[in-house]
């Protein structure tokens, strides 16, 4: 598994836990800091999902103001905690991170989507992320 996608599993477990908690997605971002100070092993994937988890605070509204327009009567509050999670940071890396393709970005959310949601999750998301990279 590449570093990418262990960041992406790490972010999606901070976006959930905060959102889960109902927690300010800052203040966990910040203890999960404090944690991995003492994982150095673990330095490569924490840098990314760092990145991942600072560009959604950065740039939330338009991010959820993405998901709602094409996620096509979904809300967010209905939508699956994980799903709204994978859906941030896969809207993340489209519009945001240059660095990875938009293929990529949808084909890692999707993957995730299918391992830790519903069995209805993989293409709900994939439809999603598809609609905002054509839009974009």
């Amino acid at each position: 598994m590449s570093a990418r996608t262990k960041a992406r599993k790490r972010a999606l477990d901070i976006l959930f836990s905060s959102d889960v908690r109902g927690d300010d997605l800052a203040v966990t971002l910040a203890a999960e800091a404090a944690r991995a100070a003492g994982e150095p092993a673990r330095e490569a994937s924490w840098l990314y999902a760092r990145e991942i988890v600072d560009g959604i605070i950065d740039h939330g509204d338009e991010i959820d103001e993405q998901i709602v327009t094409h996620a096509r009567d979904w809300k967010l509050e209905r939508m699956p905690t994980i799903d709204r999670a994978l859906l941030r940071i896969g809207t993340w890396e489209i519009l945001h991170n240059d660095e990875v393709p938009t293929a990529v970005a949808i084909d890692e959310a999707v993957e995730l989507a299918k391992e830790f949601s519903t069995d209805d999750s993989g293409s709900f998301v994939h439809g999603v992320l598809a609609r905002i990279a054509r839009s974009n």
